[in-house]
């Protein structure tokens, strides 16, 4: 059986796959850091090992292509991608929200910020008092003293938590080790799709906070964890070489300090 086959299966059976999303994803994590060009070989052994045909690939390399957020040229029989100044300014102000580390500190003190919203009401958010990060109209810190289920339950939206689910099931899918390097690359590039996917659309939820039957306490710590296995197969795929798919640059960045402090973007 298939070692990525639950992830696939998940994959492609959450509506109309956007291939071009994928592709963002694949070189923000995997190209990036090893100089930022990518060939349509690669591309599409990694993509096709997650069952994106090749048709698939190259309209949506076209698309990426005519909205700016890619270049190309050729390199004999194939095309040689890379993020364009545009790809990258919109990518990369994400990039420390998706790899941001979990916290390794217990809460000491909290802080309620009130933000005057455009309606004129103040809008609050319930954070660690590290955490905060200015800007806030009115800022009360200090104990936690009760979190009802009810509050904790509300924090959770419907899309939320069934964000929190799929990725819970991956999670769950994926049993370690992988047979091959690829499938390790694959596999990096799932998890960090669907994190990404669910880290920019909704906000993180300190587990101290999270309902009681919430589907991951921790999913940032969870994806950090599993990340961190990941890494040394997939990168040694980077490197390796195969038949008409030559090793990339050497990492200008280490990817194993991503989710830690060493991370800087």
């Amino acid at each position: 059986m298939d070692p990525l086959a639950p992830l696939i299966t998940a994959l492609h059976s959450e509506g109309r796959l956007r291939v071009w999303s994928m592709i963002i994803t694949v070189f923000g994590d995997l190209i990036q850091h090893r100089g930022g060009e990518a060939s349509t070989t690669r591309l599409g052994r990694l993509l096709g090992r997650v069952e994106v045909e090749q048709g698939a690939l190259r309209t949506a390399l076209s698309r990426l292509g005519r909205d700016g957020w890619v270049h190309s040229e050729r390199s004999g029989r194939t095309s040689l991608y890379r993020l364009s100044a545009q790809g990258l300014n919109q990518f990369a102000p994400a990039t420390k929200r998706i790899y941001a580390p979990p916290r390794s500190t217990p809460v000491a003190r909290w802080a309620i910020a009130l933000q005057l919203g455009s309606s004129g009401r103040f809008e609050a958010t319930l954070s660690p008092a590290d955490e905060v990060t200015g800007g806030a109209d009115c800022l009360v810190t200090g104990a936690l003293e009760q979190v009802s289920d009810t509050y904790r339950a509300a924090l959770l939206s419907p899309a939320h938590r069934a964000a929190l689910e799929g990725l819970a099931a991956d999670l769950q899918g994926l049993v370690l080790p992988l047979p091959t390097a690829l499938d390790a690359a694959a596999a990096r590039m799932l998890l960090i799709h669907r994190w990404r996917r669910l880290v920019l659309r909704f906000p993180d939820i300190p587990a101290d906070l999270m309902p009681v039957d919430t589907p991951l306490a921790d999913p940032r710590r969870a994806v950090a964890e599993l990340y961190a296995q990941l890494v040394p197969a997939a990168e040694a795929w980077l490197e390796g070489d195969s038949p008409g798919l030559p090793p990339m640059p050497t990492a200008l960045r280490p990817a194993a300090h991503r989710f830690t402090k060493a991370h800087r973007g």
